[in-house]
């Protein structure tokens, strides 16, 4: 098993072994393949999540039988909505006593089934084909997670079926399938007066940067992307238009509103938060069919991203730009105007935690985001200038996923820098990871906390209801005295100055995560939401 996730690639496990586990760890020894031990099965997956959504190959975690596989379960099912390929390895019992035996058992093909691709057990005589279809599987379109049970009296045997072939991970495709005819579709984006493209997660995983960019320019149309396609198109470039479902949201759907066409280039619907009400046609450009049915397109062109745009952009010829760069721009004027309301003066806002963080960094600075009120500023606030340079979970939106997804992006690429925008819940639920970091020597991470001691998102909600805050308040957290605990370093800031302060003087070239606790106002979140 581990012989087949290195020749395909893969270069980490991420896990949290137990007794089954024992003898697949003794093969990541002697095969040379790093095993990261974090402080839970959780995050263990979400960072094989992480390694997935950057490499496109599948992540791999490790936990043992019983409560090991249940803690597995979100990350798994997050991999699934988030269309990250990864396998995810669990123990269990011998097969001689799993029928009758019930201590620490559980069914993992019932449990498991409706969150992955496939899932399965493995024995000697099955090894390779079952390694070879849990490649292939997790990163064919749409990518998901893989299951595999390794029975205690089978893990450690020698496999019959050890011969190792892989299968063509990416396979290289032309063209693709247009319902309707070419000519149909060019004829039916030329007839339009306003259209806007709509970029998903799967151009992405196209690679359909420079196609993408090269269509709105041609059409002159705006472009608007879903979170986890920030950065398909630098944001930047004067044809970027926001994201959707972020920040402002109601301002994006009404621009969406105003259009005549909206092409929907690898948009993927299990990132909506928001209902689709637009009545707006769509044509609809992506490696699947639509068969989500979320939204109607009566055109469809179902294949490889890249290379169909590349045909239509062939025999897409129009004169002069639908939109002009000058109603872009005031566009995006009104978009800041509108990001930036709610602010108090002379507090620490929100906002101003992800601009001053966004000015202290570089083009290459990968970020991610955790989920929570923080979440929907940074999705729209913060400019991505290349694909993945921003991370977040949008498909499952699991809390806990920032720092583990950080920290596999720092591992991947340690001269990287690394910023992990947080909230103080979120970072309560994994904060034991930070020791892992420190362990690690991660001295290019950056976590930022934004501490309001609330579970802020219930708790507008429960005001918009006119009920008081129950249940959503947070005890505050001493966070420089707990990252100090966990080897890393770590400071409180409460103003705009504090923060570039700390920013500016960061020891380059240190080893130890730096934790920055920014004491935020939280009332300009009620005012964006």
């Amino acid at each position: 098993m581990v012989r087949y996730l290195k020749e395909a690639g893969i270069g980490q496990v991420f896990g949290y072994p137990g007794d089954p586990s024992v003898p697949f760890l003794e093969a990541c020894r002697l095969e040379d393949m790093p095993f990261v031990l974090a402080t839970r099965e959780g995050t263990a997956g979400l960072m094989a999540e992480a390694y997935g959504q950057l490499t496109d190959l599948p992540g791999v975690c490790l936990s043992t039988l019983g409560p090991g596989s249940s803690n597995t379960i979100n990350a798994v099912a997050s991999a699934y909505l988030d269309r990250a390929p990864m396998i995810a390895i669990s123990g269990q019992i011998e097969t001689r006593r799993e029928a009758l035996f019930t201590h620490q058992v559980m069914d993992h093909n019932r449990v498991f089934a409706p969150i992955t691709k496939w899932t399965t057990s493995i024995n000697p005589h099955t090894v390779g084909g079952i390694m070879r279809r849990a490649l292939r599987l997790s990163v064919s379109e749409r990518p998901g997670p893989i299951h595999i049970s390794t029975p205690g009296d089978f893990v450690g045997a020698d496999a019959v079926d050890a011969e190792i072939r892989l299968p063509p991970l990416h396979a290289e495709m032309e063209g693709g399938l247009v319902w309707g005819g070419v000519e149909k579709l060019i004829a039916r984006i030329k007839a339009a007066r306003r259209p806007v493209i709509l970029a998903g997660v799967s151009a992405i995983r196209s690679r359909a940067t420079a196609e993408i960019t090269a269509l709105a320019e041609q059409l002159g149309a705006p472009l608007v992307v879903s979170p986890m396609a920030k950065g398909i198109v630098d944001e930047t470039h004067p044809y970027f238009a926001g994201t959707l479902d972020m920040a402002c949201n109601k301002f994006i759907w009404d621009f969406l509103k105003s259009s005549d066409l909206i092409l929907a280039v690898g948009f993927d619907a299990v990132e909506l938060i928001k209902p689709w009400t637009l009545s707006v046609p769509v044509v609809h450009i992506d490696s699947v069919p639509n068969t989500d049915q979320i939204y109607q397109a009566d055109l469809e062109a179902v294949g490889p991203i890249a290379p169909m745009l590349s045909i239509l952009l062939a025999g897409l010829r129009v004169e002069g730009p639908r939109w002009t760069e000058a109603e872009i721009a005031g566009h995006r004027a009104e978009l800041r105007r509108n990001y930036l309301a709610g602010r108090v003066q002379g507090r620490l806002n929100p906002s101003d935690v992800v601009e001053t963080v966004l000015a202290a960094s570089s083009k290459d600075t990968l970020v991610t985001s955790d989920v929570g009120s923080h979440k929907l500023l940074v999705g729209q606030g913060w400019v991505a200038q290349q694909p993945k340079g921003v991370l977040m979970s949008n498909g499952l939106s699991s809390m806990g996923y920032g720092l583990p997804a950080a920290m596999t992006g720092s591992i991947l690429s340690p001269e990287r820098d690394v910023v992990c925008f947080t909230g103080d819940g979120g970072l309560a639920m994994v904060q034991g990871e930070l020791r892992t970091a420190s362990a690690l020597k991660l001295g290019g991470l950056t976590v930022v906390v934004f501490c309001d001691n609330s579970l802020n998102r219930i708790e507008l909600k429960q005001l918009a209801r006119q009920y008081p805050s129950f249940g959503t308040r947070i005890e505050p957290t001493d966070v420089p005295l707990l990252a100090s605990s966990m080897e890393c370093d770590g400071v409180s800031v409460s103003s705009i100055p504090e923060l570039e302060r700390v920013l500016a003087n960061r020891r380059p070239g240190g080893d130890r995560p730096l934790v920055i606790a920014a004491q935020i106002d939280p009332s300009q979140y009620a005012a964006q939401f």
